[in-house]
């Protein structure tokens, strides 16, 4: 019965039973069963009315159950509950009949508003869909559908509306809301030369876009695909569900027949009391419980996620999300930002910080090198370059430059040790920048790759869920030591090339316990195939990364590693919750059907235990949105 299609059969059903059988039909229903016990009817209009009732509470169970016979879909809930209810009008209890109806209807009527719920997250990234592009014809501005724009159209974006296509801002200057991607309640700033991200909204001003994507290659249209297909990847917990039911409503269809036959034959009873009995045991056995709480636990797990910024493309990712080993980390655009830029000026006595700076960036300021412009960036002011001269690379070691007349060294200490000047012996984990004026040294400058503000948090907080932490990169030792130990990472593998961190991976994989998983972390761009190879790969700074969505099996929307141990805290959250309602819901039923069949408990309350334990079990599975 409740094989991956069943479950989103069935909530179609659902819906359909909800939308087309509302709340109003199920009073009529009760006001003519009342009519009926209480007014002075006749047997054959008892019996009429009765009729009328039932079809209204329960006409499209019974029609759904006949046609999914036709289809030889046989054993599902609408034929359970279709043969239970004909089975009690038989026998005469056509008061239990039309009730096991109008509570089975109450009972899917809430059930459904719980998955309108669940869904809501997921619909509210949904919303992110652009409705249109504004872009200029013959000076006025013109709504043109997001998918006819083309790369390099300029489009405007005005206050209120979405970015609907990915591009550069040309012109003006807006604050930007990101929530709807992110999760993040701060908004941003975005002027000239930033990245528009397709989905975000410009809450002021009105800025211009340059488009370098169209929109079925845009961030938006990569993330709604892949929300819309998140439903498909079914957990091993879901496959539990699906051969569960499969021998499961069979097995109870036959145990019916078996109550209902053999003890009167053995021990000559009455055969309407067994018959009775059987019926209540079918109506107990409908695990509706089941059906909707475990894929609406997984559906809520991966909504509540995403209201968070943490995209998880299926089912059996939230499930191995759950159980890490290891979490293994690259460096350079994960835990760190990826860009170089002046950590440290440490000048001698007698030289300050600014004038250390001033000499470094000017010998530095023909060069197109990343450490050149990081120094640059640092001094912040124009160079004038007619005051520089004679500048000579020297290979491996740094520069050596006239600068208003004087001879400026900036470089290693390899360029120091050349020209025999005596320098501080520093280590540390970035690059250092020795600088002398006319062979006397005035200190040093460190430039390195600064480690994001939360990365220490990422790390502290999986140490505390018990994951070990592990980083692999292509960086020098002592860069990779140095930020290893700055966050606590508990071992690192460094100057590895792209297959080196695949061979690596797969080594710790090999090693990890059963029933584990090894989890690795990529900036998307460079980390493909390590994301893919890894049990997870969850991809940071998705915003505006292809691969990084295509690759990796979750995403997190913005850069924070912190969001990795939210990940991980969802998952397990949610699996805790899948695992309560098999628990309670199995539990349940087998002690009402042992009940049932032994006599102690009737028809009506075969279905409010059947009701309850499915409302239960659906308000339970709610707890993973939060």
């Amino acid at each position: 019965m409740c094989d991956c299609e069943h479950c989103q059969g069935h909530n179609h059903q659902h819906n359909h039973g909800s939308q087309s059988l509302p709340l109003l039909r199920v009073f009529v229903a009760v006001l003519l069963v009342i009519s009926a016990i209480f007014l002075f009817f006749t047997d054959w209009v008892k019996a009429f009315v009765f009729f009328a009732a039932y079809l209204i509470a329960g006409g499209d169970v019974v029609f759904r159950a006949i046609k999914n016979i036709l289809n030889g879909e046989v054993f599902d809930e609408n034929f359970l509950m279709s043969l239970a209810t004909v089975g009690a009008f038989a026998i005469g209890e056509y008061p239990e009949a039309v009730m096991v109806m109008v509570l089975y209807q109450v009972g899917e009527y809430f059930q459904h508003k719980a998955v309108e719920k669940s869904k809501g997250s997921i619909a509210e990234l949904m919303d992110i869909r652009p409705d249109y592009a504004n872009i200029e014809v013959d000076g006025k501005l013109v709504k043109k559908s997001p998918e006819e724009i083309n790369i390099n159209d300029i489009i405007t974006v005005r206050a209120g509306e979405k970015i609907p296509l990915d591009g550069t801002v040309v012109e003006g200057h807006a604050v930007i809301d990101t929530s709807a991607l992110t999760g993040e309640s701060v908004p941003r700033e975005m002027s000239v030369g930033d990245n528009a991200i397709s989905g975000f909204i410009n809450t002021n001003g009105v800025i211009k876009v340059k488009v370098t994507k169209t929109f079925g290659e845009s961030t938006v249209a990569k993330i709604l695909e892949l929300v819309e297909h998140a439903s498909s990847k079914k957990a091993k917990a879901e496959n539990f569900i699906t051969k569960f039911a499969r021998y499961y409503t069979p097995a109870v269809v036959l145990g019916a027949v078996v109550l209902a036959i053999v003890p009167p034959i053995i021990s000559g009873g009455q055969f309407s009391l067994w018959l009775s009995r059987a019926l209540t045991f079918l109506v107990i056995s409908c695990p509706c419980a089941l059906v909707i709480s475990v894929p609406l636990t997984f559906f809520a797990g991966i909504g509540g996620a995403s209201r968070h910024g943490i995209l998880i493309k299926g089912s059996c990712y939230l499930e191995a999300l759950s159980k890490p080993e290891a979490v293994v980390f690259d460096k350079t655009g994960t835990l760190t930002y990826g860009t170089f830029s002046v950590t440290s000026i440490c000048p001698v006595d007698g030289v300050s910080s600014e004038e250390l700076l001033k000499w470094c960036a000017q010998a530095e300021s023909y060069s197109n090198h990343p450490i050149a412009i990081s120094l640059k960036n640092a001094y912040g002011k124009e160079i004038n370059s007619n005051l520089i001269k004679d500048v000579e690379e020297v290979a491996g070691c740094g520069v050596k430059a006239d600068v208003d007349g004087n001879v400026i060294l900036a470089g290693n200490d390899k360029l120091m040790s050349k020209f025999n000047i005596e320098t501080d012996k520093v280590h540390c984990g970035g690059t250092v920048v020795y600088t002398a004026k006319n062979n006397q040294y005035l200190g040093y400058i460190i430039i390195s790759d600064e480690v994001k503000e939360d990365s220490a948090d990422a790390i502290k907080g999986l140490k505390k869920l018990g994951v070990t932490t592990e980083m692999l990169t292509g960086d020098s030792a002592a860069a990779a030591e140095y930020t290893a130990e700055k966050l606590g990472v508990d071992r690192v593998y460094s100057q590895l090339l792209p297959s080196d961190k695949v061979t690596k991976l797969e080594e710790l994989i090999e090693t990890k316990e059963h029933n584990k998983s090894v989890i690795f972390v990529g900036d998307g761009i460079n980390d493909a195939p390590v994301l893919t190879r890894a049990d997870i790969g969850i991809a940071m700074g998705g915003l505006g990364s292809d691969a990084a969505i295509e690759a990796a099996d979750v995403v997190i929307m913005d850069d924070k590693p912190s969001k990795i141990v939210n990940a991980v805290s969802i998952a397990r959250k949610t699996m805790n919750i899948v695992k309560q309602n098999i628990i309670f819901a199995v539990g349940i039923k087998v002690l009402f059907l042992i009940l049932g069949a032994s006599g102690f408990v009737t028809m009506w309350g075969a279905v409010f235990a059947d009701v309850g334990v499915a409302l239960l079990a659906v308000l339970n599975a709610l707890r993973a949105l939060r």
